[in-house]
């Protein structure tokens, strides 16, 4: 992915920023003939302290130290020693604009890319804020006033000693100060809540930018992230990507994927500017290197970039935009940030400037289906639909209660104890439809539900037992004897396993997994046949991907009374019972301690990261005990099963010799991302799971085009067809790639399927490779079950088996367990992965981490998601208010802009009565 994003790097240090303005933001002599623009001081504050226009060193440096560049005298009434000094909010271009800015004499395209970031920057400082500590007070006001200094360049670094590429890009240099109206006084800015709504403004920028190349008339296509002006050669951004080629091949070697690490490798690599160059110069070399590379692709677009005869596509409407917005977040979760919302609605709409950004906000500023809570400066949003979903979920568990006779008038006698006793006996007795069994991991569920079932079974009543997941229900349940254990999603598709339900019990494992929709679907289910629903699992552990953590709100929100197992069987160390029981209740600042006081903890080497959990796993196995590696990422896990693999290949416990696999990734799309056309990829292979408009179930199609809102897909026979975008529920999409293998690798299945001789292989199952065929078929083995399955080289759904999320890794069970949890993979850690990942194992866990302060702190956040329940309840918590939200909600303006107040006070400044200068006429190139 070609870099188009804005990003925010802060400047801590007044040297810091001097140095970074000296060296690499104003105008350097060896400059010539406009490679780099002068930078100017722009905003409020700059037009406060009458400072608007091109900035000086002297200026610059002033700033940085906090003093009035005029007076001379301190800018603000706090002056702390290691203060924030300001943040470089970085403006990218897509490389195609770039390559045609530096390639063509259309100064335009530099004019609509300056005006984009100016609109931008103006939206940024209408949200500024202050911190308020006065009196007590413990907030953030809106300020609405911000200075910083822009400096547009028009290169990328070089890399080699290479010319540098073409890279339109600025700098807005933001200093950390804002006029306070209320205090009357200038104080440093409270930048948290922008440096969150970084994808937000990058969406009204992306969207700006597009809408003023389209008119200029320019195409352009849509990528993953941002967009590229259609007719550029895919090749040629290629070629002028060297510098992102080059910090992206450093960040996987090095298993870098934040943003903000992105950052400080793009600083530490960075080379010396060229010395000497005119724009003229470095036109001649980029046409140089077009020209050596001498190709041209197939097929390529041959119309004219500028100005081509082809009809565009007719513009979305604002609705249409905020319907999508709405679909695609609201399919993963309950409640989101209203500007997370938006930014997915701009992006539906770019390239079509005849609907501009302000409509689409208007238009989701007045839709009567968002229901609206405000969270301190945040807008919170839900729709009543979800909460109708929720509401109507919790009204059929609730309907269960005290209506049915017990299985048992009194306990009878059962083989357990304790908790584990009192778990069974209230399934047994208890008058309710719905029961909860709560336990932590390692409870010992799995026995008391062996214990509960054969009960059960005494009183001539069928028990079914499904789970969400195939490798929980096929795998685990099966293995553990429970031999017809199937999946929810099988029984809510077959009447026959539906008419076995009729006065029986429903035993659902793993059941903090079910979303919403499932669990009500369970619970019309049990009603229709007179049945029980005995619902057992883990709320401290991952909920469903999809919306909806339904176990927990049944138990906390429907008050569906559950039975606590807390005592934990499975960790046999004392030390790591305790630490396991400590993130149970939370307490991970006590479980940290016990961790470490383990020598669990261990800190790793920089430059070779995986290395020692690499040993330490191989003096595992050599122990003959089972291991398992979990990370919360999958570029973490990538890395680390390298590691694994170069020592496994050196123990000799697998083969020297690889040979390349296919493999098919799965694209995670959403449902809204699948029915938009421009969301789809040439080479792209979709997988239908339901027979649709003649394509048959299972059937596989190459993505050949995507023209006029239509997906064009053939098969393995050359068969051609229209994919049905509105049947989205029916497919999947996979990127076809291809994996190394060796003789005696562990691989995992990633997708439900069958071998060569029609035998069933589940999601999640864990395999030996114990021979690959010439043409890249692979003979299979599962320990456990002693099976061996013929896979032909066409399966694809295949990984490598070394390395799980903490997602794939739950409801497993081994000897010891890895956790490779850098700072890399913190954006994905929380309380619950965490959890998850340190209750795996029997006798051992080993946690790698180069910053065990940062891993404490994130692992301390919960995981939970809000429910549309809850978050109305913050309002008014009863039945009636949650009756008046769904009948009478009233839309509300979104945190787009804060009305700014300014108040006047006797000592204040006359308000200014002009809008601050943003930028002077450029000069022409």
């Amino acid at each position: 992915m070609k870099s188009c994003m804005i990003r925010m790097i802060q400047s801590s240090s007044a040297g810091q920023a001097r140095e970074y303005f000296n060296s690499s933001l104003r105008r350097s002599d060896y400059y010539l003939n406009g490679q780099e623009h002068p930078g100017l001081l722009c905003g409020w504050v700059a037009a406060r302290l009458g400072i608007e226009g091109p900035v000086t060193k002297n200026t610059f440096h002033a700033l940085c130290e906090h003093i009035n560049p005029i007076t001379g005298k301190s800018l603000t009434p706090r002056k702390k020693d290691n203060r924030t000094v300001g943040y470089d909010i970085n403006f990218h271009s897509p490389k195609s604009v770039s390559i045609l800015h530096a390639l063509t004499d259309d100064n335009h395209i530099l004019d609509a890319f300056q005006a984009s970031v100016q609109e931008t920057m103006l939206d940024i400082e209408t949200d500024a804020q202050t911190r308020v500590r006065k009196n007590g007070k413990d907030e953030d006001r809106p300020t609405g006033e911000l200075l910083w200094a822009d400096f547009i360049h028009q290169t990328a670094r070089p890399v080699d000693g290479a010319v540098p590429d073409p890279h339109l890009h600025c700098h807005s240099f933001v200093f950390n100060v804002t006029w306070d109206a209320v205090e009357n006084q200038f104080k440093a800015g409270q930048f948290r809540a922008i440096k969150q709504d970084m994808p937000y403004y990058q969406a009204r920028f992306h969207k700006r930018l597009a809408d003023k190349l389209v008119e200029l008339g320019y195409r352009i296509r849509r990528t993953d992230k941002a967009f590229e002006i259609a007719g550029v050669p895919e090749h040629i951004i290629d070629l002028f990507s060297k510098r992102t080629n080059e910090i992206g091949q450093i960040a996987k070697d090095l298993g870098i994927t934040t943003p903000a690490e992105l950052d400080q490798l793009g600083a530490r690599t960075r080379a010396k500017k060229q010395k000497g160059l005119t724009m003229t110069q470095l036109k001649q070399a980029w046409r140089k290197q077009i020209h050596e590379l001498g190709m041209r692709d197939k097929g390529e677009d041959e119309q004219p970039i500028r100005f081509a005869s082809i009809k565009p596509m007719a513009a979305p409407s604002s609705k249409q935009c905020v319907d999508h917005a709405l679909s695609m977040r609201f399919e993963r979760v309950s409640v989101m940030h209203d500007r997370r919302i938006l930014e997915v609605a701009y992006r539906q709409s770019l390239g079509h400037p005849s609907l501009t950004v302000d409509q689409i906000t208007e238009r989701f500023a007045s839709d009567k289906r968002i229901i609206r809570v405000k969270d301190g400066t945040k807008t919170l949003c839900t729709t009543k639909e979800v909460l109708r979903e929720e509401k109507h979920m919790v009204s059929l568990a609730q309907q269960g209660k005290g209506k049915l006779p017990p299985l048992y008038m009194a306990a009878p006698t059962i083989a357990l104890e304790g908790e584990q006793y009192e778990a069974v006996s209230h399934v047994l007795t208890t008058l309710h439809r719905v029961s909860i069994i709560r336990g932590r991991a390692g409870t010992g569920k799995t026995t008391l539900m062996k214990e509960a079932v054969r009960l059960i079974a005494e009183t001539e009543r069928k028990v079914t037992v499904v789970a969400p997941t195939a490798q929980a229900a096929r795998g685990v349940l099966r293995e553990e004897g429970f031999s017809e254990a199937d999946t929810v999603a099988k029984l809510l598709s077959s009447t026959e396993l539906q008419n076995r339900l009729l006065d029986g019990v429903l035993w659902v494992d793993e059941a903090g997994l079910l979303n919403t929709q499932e669990m009500t679907a369970l619970l019309q289910l049990v009603i229709q046949k007179k049945a029980r629903l005995v619902l057992s699992g883990d709320t401290r552990q991952h909920a469903s991907v999809i919306r909806g953590d339904a176990l927990r709100i049944l138990n906390t929100i429907a008050g569906i009374k559950s039975a606590e197992v807390s005592r934990i069987f499975r960790q046999r160390n004392l030390d790591y019972r305790k630490a396991v029981q400590a993130l149970a209740e939370n307490k991970v600042s006590e479980a940290f301690t016990v961790l470490d006081s383990m020598g669990a903890i261990r800190t790793i080497d920089p430059v070779n990261p995986s290395a020692v959990l690499a040993d330490d796993y191989l003096s595992a196995l050599k122990k003959g005990n089972s291991a398992l590696v979990i990370s919360p990422t999958h570029q973490e896990g990538e890395r680390v099963t390298t590691a694994i693999r170069d020592k496994l290949r050196e123990a000799g416990r697998i083969a020297v010799e690889e040979t390349m696999v296919s493999q098919l990734v799965n694209t995670n799309m959403t449902q809204a991302e699948k029915s938009d056309h421009r969301n789809y990829r040439v080479g792209q292979v979709i997988q239908f799971n339901q027979t649709v408009a003649g394509i048959e179930r299972g059937s596989r199609w190459s993505v050949q085009s995507m023209t006029n809102g239509r997906v064009d897909i053939q098969d393995a026979y050359g068969k051609k067809d229209a994919l049905p975008l509105e049947r989205y529920e029916q497919f999947d999409v996979y990127r076809k790639t291809e994996i190394a293998l060796s003789k005696g690798d562990k691989v995992r299945i990633t997708r439900n399927g069958y071998d060569a001789n029609k035998k069933r292989l589940t999601n999640g199952q864990m395999l030996d490779v114990i021979a690959i065929e010439s043409n890249g078929a692979l003979r299979l083995h599962n320990k456990a079950s002693k099976a061996t399955y013929n896979v032909p080289a066409s399966f694809g759904h295949i990984a490598h088996g070394y390395c799980l999320t903490s997602h794939a890794a739950q409801g497993k069970t081994v000897d010891e367990v890895f956790i490779a949890q850098p700072t890399s993979t913190f954006a994905a850690t929380n309380l619950n992965q965490f959890y998850v990942s340190v209750s795996r194992a029997r006798d051992g866990v080993h946690i790698y981490t180069d910053d065990k302060a940062a891993l404490l702190a994130h692992a301390s956040e919960l995981g939970d998601r809000l429910s549309a329940l809850e978050l109305v309840k913050r309002t008014k918590p009863s039945q009636k208010a949650v009756e008046h939200m769904i009948r009478n909600s009233r839309p509300a303006s979104p945190n787009v802009k804060p009305t700014i107040k300014r108040v006047e006070t006797p000592n204040e400044p006359k308000p200014l009565q002009r809008k601050p200068v943003i930028h002077a006429p450029r000069p022409t190139l």
